[in-house]
């Protein structure tokens, strides 16, 4: 029995959403379009709304726990697996709460069972289409508003932003659907950006969309990258365009903690976007994973580099893990190195480059060795997030970036 295709939809704007689902339904009357609404979810209330070619059913659903994840685990992967049943529809829409990341709900369709097994069993994951809107997108990823300030979360403990999600929406996208307008220079600006945060997504307007939204070409179908890939997935425009820049920082050296966290501004002012690993003096074992979006940043654990790790993280490494490993050993180091990618937009990236080199040992720490390392004074806690928050700081044990946010 063949699985039915499953598209995941998400953007920050609703209509510009809805009139991609009325485009969809157009092509194709028979698609199922399932939709949580999680605007009142802190108080254990979601809506559940479905589409079909006959119906269109809102259900209030009451959670013992009122969470992200309790709506997940408790509803909706089970109604998807309900969907995908002999009786079921060929297509479905799932169209994602604007405060959703497509990537972590995708975590879940791939990882979290439900009968024993994950829903990927019982639905053929397409892929995720995302709307932006070139009005105000540019200013949602570059700004510091955090969801609750508009209105896209109640739940106390969201301290996500904005501009977090409209990146990580764009960025996991498989197909983006540009909106509304804006003028020449903003149009321009914006497409530069979209070519370098997700340049394998084409970026394809309502009225050109057709049968082809549920096979986008180059397609990630929903996997997560492996935090130890390489950073430039696709072929993104190394060339600077309206301002908009990548800058690629390497070095074979740890940072100084203190230093790196006094030069963490320097993401922050100017820049769309920092993803990658990162290596503390204070912590030779430990990959950290970097990221950010507009005003918000965050470090967490991702591992243990393969140089002195047991057998059997080796045999845990992805082929192109070990590969890049190999490619880069360092005598000393192994495969320890600093890689970030920053996707600027304002900021000077021989200025980003020369405040993280400044962060890193100089000759003379490096020269004192581990055991001197180790006293340097660290303020990164296992999970840490700028600007700085002693609750985010407190949280306890190691962060896995490929587990724990999803």
């Amino acid at each position: 029995m063949s699985r039915p295709e499953l598209l995941v939809l998400s953007g920050l704007t609703p209509p510009g959403v809805e009139a991609v689902v009325t485009r969809i339904r157009a092509l194709d009357p028979s698609v199922a379009v399932l939709h949580h609404d999680l605007r009142d979810v802190g108080r254990g209330v979601v809506r559940r709304r479905l589409r079909t070619r006959d119906d269109d059913v809102t259900t209030t659903v009451e959670l013992a726990h009122g969470c992200v994840s309790c709506t997940m685990r408790e509803d909706l992967l089970p109604q998807l697996v309900a969907l995908a049943g002999p009786d079921g529809p060929a297509r479905i829409v799932l169209h994602l709460d604007a405060a959703l990341e497509p990537e972590h709900v995708c975590w879940s369709l791939l990882h979290v069972l439900v009968d024993g097994a994950p829903v990927v069993d019982a639905v053929d994951l397409r892929g995720v289409v995302t709307v932006v809107d070139t009005a105000t997108w540019f200013d949602d990823a570059t700004g510091e508003a955090a969801l609750p300030e508009r209105g896209l979360s109640d739940l106390p403990d969201d301290e996500r932003t904005v501009a977090q999600v409209a990146v990580a929406q764009a960025e996991f996208a498989d197909l983006i659907v540009p909106v509304d307008t804006a003028d020449a220079w903003e149009l321009a600006r914006l497409d530069a950006v979209l070519a370098r945060l997700a340049p394998a997504a084409p970026r394809v307007r309502i009225r050109e969309l057709d049968e082809r939204v549920f096979a986008p070409g180059a397609a990630r179908r929903g996997r997560p990258d492996d935090v130890h890939a390489a950073l430039l997935r696709g072929t993104p425009p190394l060339d600077g365009d309206c301002g908009v820049r990548l800058v690629l920082f390497s070095a074979r050296r740890p940072f100084h903690p203190e230093r790196l966290h006094d030069a963490l501004d320097v993401l922050l002012d100017g820049v769309v976007r920092t993803r990658g690993r990162i290596w503390l003096a204070t912590r030779p074992d430990a990959v950290l994973w970097l990221e950010s979006a507009g005003g918000g940043l965050k470090v967490g654990h991702a591992g243990d580099w393969l140089d002195g790790a047991g057998p059997e993280v080796w045999e845990a490494a992805s082929d192109e893990r070990r590969a890049i490993a190999a490619l880069g050993w360092h005598p000393r180091f192994g495969d320890r190195a600093q890689e970030l990618v920053v996707l600027s937009h304002a900021a000077d990236p021989d200025e980003i480059d020369a405040v993280l080199r400044e962060a890193l040992l100089t000759d003379l720490e490096l020269a004192a060795g581990e055991d001197a390392w180790r006293e340097l004074p660290d303020p990164f806690g296992w999970w840490h997030t700028d600007p700085c928050s002693p609750a985010a700081d407190a949280v306890a044990g190691p962060e896995h970036r490929s587990e724990e946010e999803h």
